[in-house]
């Protein structure tokens, strides 16, 4: 056989898996947003990376599969904000895009929620140093955090099985209602 006449069939027939992962992802990614090919193509011209609709049919469903240039698939990873590794990988090693989001989600607002919680925690010292300097109004400081925290919550902050343990001890019988009812009674 003469050099090269037979090569572009193999060359085809073993392209690196890593540019069907693409062509896979691209097509999973675009149909999981619920975009046309032309919704894809406007998008990625949006994000200063343009490709035809053409060419993304192509990339998807052409026999064989049109190769993604890397200013193509950096496109790609902006417009399904995702990382090239993830754009590459086979698609059934990655949870769907909706999953991806909603996981993605709840991880940013758990880091907002223990931010916050460090910021609760520190007021709750600043509260707790106050208290022990003037022991006199420690339940009134007590009873006012948590009438607050109740009226915040519509009545159900004693109910909240969110709410610290470190709070929740602190306050004591204030967290309470029914034992601070009793209390109140007593007195």
């Amino acid at each position: 056989m003469a050099p090269g006449k037979g090569d572009d069939a193999v060359g085809a027939s073993s392209r690196p898996p890593v540019e069907d992962n693409i062509a896979e992802r691209v097509k999973l990614e675009r149909e999981a947003r619920g975009w046309s090919s032309v919704t894809l193509a406007e998008k990625m011209a949006e994000a200063g990376h343009p490709v035809g609709q053409s060419a993304i049919w192509r990339i998807e469903s052409g026999k064989p599969r049109r190769r993604v240039n890397t200013d193509e698939a950096l496109g790609f990873c902006k417009v399904f904000d995702m990382t090239l590794d993830e754009l590459a990988s086979p698609p059934g090693q990655m949870a769907n895009p909706i999953i991806r989001r909603l996981v993605g989600e709840y991880v940013e607002l758990w880091k907002e929620w223990r931010s916050l919680g460090k910021s609760m925690d520190a007021i709750q010292d600043q509260l707790r140093e106050y208290t022990k300097a003037n022991p006199d109004q420690d339940t009134m400081v007590r009873n006012l955090l948590a009438h607050e925290l109740d009226a915040a919550s519509n009545g159900d902050f004693h109910r909240h099985k969110g709410a610290r343990s470190r709070l929740i001890r602190w306050l004591g019988d204030a967290f309470n209602p029914s034992a601070a009812a009793g209390a109140d009674i007593d007195e």
